[in-house]
């Protein structure tokens, strides 16, 4: 459905964006990230005609946006980050004239407003002048114009931002039940909704796609050594010492608050050391307050990904992550 080959974006001297080249395919959700001034939105716009690229291709249900960009955008719903909204009209008024622009007529278009509102839970501020709405209902109405002409492909920069929690939720569980007939590409710097929504995610950093697959796949190939969390009521040097000798054990952090040791233990990879800790200290006889393994989770890749210090090249564990993600 989206098909980026060797996408170049210039500013002057500035590359926004570096020999981009993914794909996104029919029916997937796919989460678009990467740190602030990395290329996502600039990306997004390439994509929904609203700004040329300096090289390469961008092609949307086929059709290249260059060569029709209208036809793209009957194709594409677009909700960028700060909705663009009429605060001067009320919310039914301005997704009828939205409607109208975007070439719907009559009882279809009276039809597809009031399902884009239901989908969106606006029917209580039907009626409300949008420049009273709060921020969270202000998005939900620029995400309603996005569906309004039931496009193929939605594109999605921030679609929650503003929501508050239960209002987040519902946008994530909208935006899963949209895949059964849309390809959805959203950026959000809410990692966890992220995770929790997409079935794929591509991480972008200075303008180049450094990493593309499943966030599970993600994380299990960039977790490094597993880490123990521990609370223990015991002398501190002695627990220290005795749970460096434990085999597997790498490193010990040891900080004494309230009579507690509060230990991070550092542990070979794939090992997990919680039997033997809680064997030791039954057997030493100390309290034990907790004791958990640290899962990786998506904030951990994208933090080893985008960091100064992660290395270029750590990229996907798809061989072609950098390149295509099918």
């Amino acid at each position: 459905m989206i098909e980026a080959t060797h996408l170049t974006k210039r500013y002057g001297r500035i590359l926004a964006l570096d020999n981009v080249t993914f794909r996104v395919q029919r029916g997937e959700i796919v989460g678009f990230l990467g740190p602030n001034g990395a290329g996502k939105t600039t990306t997004m716009r390439i994509i929904s005609t609203y700004l040329p690229a300096t090289g390469g291709t961008v092609r949307v249900c086929g059709v290249d946006v260059l060569d029709d960009p209208l036809a793209v955008r009957r194709h594409i719903g677009y909700m960028p980050e700060n909705v663009p909204l009429y605060p001067e009209m009320r919310v039914r008024e301005y997704l009828r004239y939205r409607g109208t622009l975007k070439g719907l007529r009559g009882r279809r278009l009276r039809a597809r407003v009031e399902e884009a509102m239901a989908a969106c839970d606006l029917g209580d501020v039907r009626r409300r002048v949008i420049g009273r709405l709060s921020k969270g209902y202000a998005q939900r109405v620029g995400l309603a114009d996005a569906l309004l002409h039931e496009p193929d492909v939605l594109i999605m920069d921030e679609p929650t931002l503003g929501l508050d929690p239960n209002q987040q939720r519902r946008v994530r569980d909208l935006i899963r039940s949209l895949a059964r007939r849309h390809t959805v590409l959203l950026s959000s710097h809410i990692l966890s909704e992220v995770e929790q929504t997409c079935e794929r995610v591509l991480i972008i950093d200075k303008g180049r796609v450094v990493a593309s697959d499943t966030p599970q796949r993600l994380v299990s190939f960039l977790r490094g050594e597993p880490h123990v969390r521990m609370e223990i009521q015991g002398p501190a040097d002695a627990v220290v010492e005795k749970v460096m000798a434990l085999p597997h054990v790498r490193n010990v952090a040891c900080e004494t608050k309230g009579g507690w040791q509060h230990l991070t233990c550092r542990c070979a990879r794939g090992a997990d050391v919680r039997p033997a800790l809680f064997a030791l200290a039954a057997a030493e006889q100390w309290t034990v307050r907790e004791l958990r393994l640290e899962q990786s989770n998506l904030e951990d890749v994208f933090a080893e990904l985008t960091s100064e210090q992660g290395g270029e090249g750590v990229a996907s564990p798809d061989a072609a992550g950098r390149e295509a993600a099918a």
